[in-house]
């Protein structure tokens, strides 16, 4: 099986190299790797470059893009129009796979197909702090049990599906659609990935975190989910302001 990563990059200098080191140590290397680039003013591009004999040697298909973009999921979208792989991964600049990740990925596509996988998220609040948020998939939707960096969708759905590219929360959009749609999912309830809580959907600001909520609660009711699920928007947003 062909997997195409995609990494969305911009200003990424202090952290793009963990990202690029992760997707070239894979035990199953990757068909092709995609760095779709916002325009860096910074030093991103000359590290992303500096990589390419690397990846030459191992036999992995290298491509770097820069230019302006609408947004993190504009981004998204051009770098998933430009893969050829059947899966796609995408992998954001400031957080990195485990080694394993595309093995366990593409044994579990041996073992039966599927439109969508994920796995288990290692959070790190800081350089020593972290914490494990565990894969579910169930009735009950949310967030919760779903973690974007450890996400795998096939060529074939993200033709079908795309990022509408209007709010924060635009990828988990994709996911109730796809779910509300009966898409096959797997989960792989082991560690697959890891992410710096330094983003804009971790912003421990009051104003902020109801104004994620909201968003989110719209994206659940378009999507055709209860009112009630209000309770898991703001209840998430205020538990992750409290908790930090």
């Amino acid at each position: 099986m062909k997997i195409s990563i995609i990494t969305v990059s911009y200003n990424a200098q202090t952290t793009i190299a963990q990202t690029i080191e992760s997707v070239l140590r894979q035990t199953f290397a990757p068909f092709e790797y995609i760095i779709q680039d916002g325009g860096s003013t910074d030093d991103t591009c000359k590290i992303a470059e500096s990589y390419r004999d690397a990846f030459e040697a191992a036999g992995i298909a290298y491509h770097i893009v820069s230019g302006p973009d609408a947004g993190i999921y504009d981004a998204m979208n051009k770098g998933i129009e430009k893969a050829t792989g059947d899966l796609i991964g995408l992998i954001n600049a400031d957080d990195w796979y485990e080694p394993v990740a595309l093995a366990r990925v593409n044994d579990a596509m041996q073992e039966g197909a599927f439109d969508l996988i994920f796995g288990d998220l290692r959070m790190w609040r800081d350089e020593t702090h972290s914490f494990i948020k565990h894969a579910r998939n169930r009735k009950y939707a949310t967030s919760r049990d779903w973690n974007h960096p450890t996400t795998f969708i096939t060529k074939e759905m993200y033709d079908r599906y795309r990022y509408r590219n209007e709010t924060i929360h635009d990828d988990y959009d994709l996911i109730l659609r796809m779910k509300k749609d009966g898409v096959r999912i797997c989960v792989i309830h082991e560690v697959l990935a890891n992410f710096r809580m330094n983003g804009v959907s971790h912003e421990r600001n009051l104003r902020a975190a109801m104004k994620r909520a909201k968003i989110k609660y719209g994206i659940y009711r378009r999507n055709g989910y209860s009112p009630f699920y209000a309770i898991e928007c703001y209840g998430v947003e205020l538990a992750k302001w409290i908790i930090g």
